[in-house]
């Protein structure tokens, strides 16, 4: 874990190793300032030597201002490391979420991966700022100051090695105790995203049934979760505190009672106590900030796991050893294809499905809910792969293919279509961004998106809100085809994707792919059968099987399935034509 997080320091090298260099000027001038003082009161003011205090003053105040500027370096320094880290982990683990397949994204859930990558990153970089800075300033300060105290008087000394078990022991039990529910912390944090998520995503419907009570409700649930495990966590961790407390006042009250001895002896003096006073306060205070970082560490530690589960997760799909470029023609076949979500069985989605689409083709698809239509062609692009069978394109498994170029040879609307902030322009681009304003146009006359482009104010550069909220829903699948139609795929897939238009501009968009695309392979999933019924083949699914092929006029007169739907559709209003 530690080796795949150092990777991302990368061209922050040099800040991580000048702040450490800059912590440890910082703590020997720290150290150094104790002694000094020591020097004043014994050899100055004891000995009434004025000339020695201002010579010994000076270089205090020297000392003093070397450790304010070596203080402010290495903040600096820690900052502008632990920032450039923390972005590095960031651009790693998007790039990585951009090679998941679906399959992955399943595995993490779209709202975990956003906690990962906003909540887990912050906490890994304040830790590792701490590890770079307070973890380096802490264990000098303590070594060097131990080594001082023990200089002025090594039997006094002998107090911090009695108590400094004490307080490895009591930090060890408490950390023990309090890892497990930060890392319960952060899985509640996932749900509380989703959560959110899911309100922001869908608020429309949650006004419209007046559903917010509730959906408060919810929130409120997994925010009260999150409180009473970090409560618990920080209960435990709050004993930190007093022993800490403990452990200063006892060194103190034993020090000032074994050293005022001392002094009465004549074994110690004066300014040897009170810089023994000084060096005490720093091991002490060392200590705690030990004590501190290492609940930052405890923290962050369950961050940096599920960083790295993110990092070192295997893409599902990835393209083979000597993959394939060029796909021939837009022919597609399933031979024997099973597939399973999550490869369990279970989750069988679909089974023993054989089918040959040849190139040029206009297929349908039909079937009831949850009958396997969108996850049939989803394998086509390779957004998932089988779980047994295989699937052939251009006469080639899809696997020996590479997959940016067998993704750029299937252009796929998605059942749930999807615009971006921005232009429409832009937006239409994603399908081609060297494609000029006449293809444009051409490409938005086909999906019947034209008319009402030119009726915005801007045209084309009509600003797209966020997921396209200012826009219809049948002017978004529009606008998703056309910019589906930019690729000039070989094999065009609609996934119910003109099921928000009227029926007229449904026949015309239809009408627009079989005179411009004659040679692109077309398979169209619908509800209704008057999108579909003009289709070369029409395939029937039922319980994630094919349960029929033919045309329009083959499978009214022998499928079951098909005939009841085309029957439900096409029912005559009650009362019609009677005399």
């Amino acid at each position: 874990m530690i080796r795949r997080l150092a990777a991302c320091v990368r061209e922050y090298k040099k800040d991580s190793l000048l702040t450490p260099l800059f912590v440890g000027f910082e703590v020997v001038m720290d150290v150094v300032i104790p002694l000094l003082m020591s020097f004043i009161i014994d050899y100055g003011i004891a000995g009434g030597n004025l000339g020695m205090i201002g010579r010994i003053g000076i270089a205090l105040v020297i000392a003093t201002l070397a450790a304010l500027f070596f203080g402010v370096m290495s903040g600096r320094y820690a900052a502008k490391a632990s920032a450039g880290f923390a972005r590095n982990v960031r651009h790693d683990m998007f790039h990585k979420i951009q090679e998941y397949s679906f399959s992955n994204i399943d595995k993490f859930s779209a709202a975990s991966l956003v906690t990962r990558v906003t909540t887990d990153v912050s906490n890994v970089q304040n830790a590792y700022q701490m590890l770079i800075r307070v973890c380096v300033r802490s264990p000098l300060m303590f070594i060097f100051s131990l080594i001082m105290a023990f200089t002025i008087n090594a039997h006094l000394s002998l107090i911090f090695l009695g108590v400094i078990p004490v307080l490895i022991l009591g930090l060890y039990l408490l950390l023990s105790r309090a890892h497990p529910l930060f890392r319960q912390v952060f899985r509640i944090y996932d749900r509380m995203n989703r959560t959110v998520q899911e309100n922001l995503r869908g608020i429309r419907v949650v006004k419209s049934f007046v559903r917010e009570d509730f959906e408060i409700g919810k929130f409120n649930k997994v925010s009260g979760d999150i409180y009473d495990t970090q409560v618990k966590a920080e209960k435990i961790m709050a004993f930190n505190s007093p022993l800490m407390q403990f452990a200063m006042y006892t060194c103190t009250l034993l020090i000032s009672w074994l050293g005022g001895r001392m002094i009465v002896q004549e074994a110690m003096t004066t300014g040897q106590l009170v810089s023994l006073f000084s060096y005490t306060s720093q091991i002490l205070m060392s200590l705690m900030m030990m004590s501190m970082v290492l609940v930052m560490i405890s923290i962050a530690r369950s961050s940096a796991e599920r960083i790295v589960e993110v990092l070192e997760e295997v893409p599902s799909l990835a393209d083979p050893e000597n993959p394939v470029f060029d796909i021939p023609d837009g022919s597609v076949r399933f031979e024997d294809a099973v597939f399973c979500y999550g490869r369990a069985e279970q989750n069988k989605c679909l089974e023993g499905i054989i089918l040959e689409i040849n190139s040029g083709e206009t297929i349908g698809i039909i079937g009831g809910t949850g009958s396997g239509k969108s996850t049939l062609v989803q394998l086509i692009p390779r957004l998932y792969d089988t779980t047994a069978g295989r699937v052939m394109v251009g006469g080639r498994d899809v696997r020996e293919y590479d997959v940016t170029s067998l993704r750029d040879a299937v252009s796929m609307v998605l059942q749930k279509n999807v615009l971006f902030a921005g232009t429409i322009r832009e937006n239409l681009r994603w399908g081609n961004n060297d494609a000029d304003d006449a293809e444009l146009v051409r490409v938005c006359k086909i999906a019947q998106a034209d008319d009402f482009i030119r009726e915005f104010p801007d045209g084309y550069d009509s600003r797209i809100e966020q997921g396209g909220s200012n826009v219809s829903g049948g002017q978004k699948q529009r606008l998703c085809i056309a910019r589906a139609l930019l690729k000039k795929p070989k094999i065009l897939i609609l996934d119910d994707s003109t099921s928000a238009v009227d029926t007229r501009t449904d026949a015309l968009i239809r009408q627009g792919l079989s005179q411009e695309l004659p040679d692109t392979t077309k398979i169209i999933i619908a509800q209704r059968i008057a999108s579909i019924q003009d289709a070369d083949r029409i395939i029937v699914m039922d319980g994630g099987r094919v349960n029929a092929v033919g045309t329009h006029d083959d499978l009214l007169k022998s499928n079951k399935i098909y005939r009841e739907v085309y029957s439900s559709q096409n029912k005559p209003e009650a009362g019609h034509g009677a005399a």
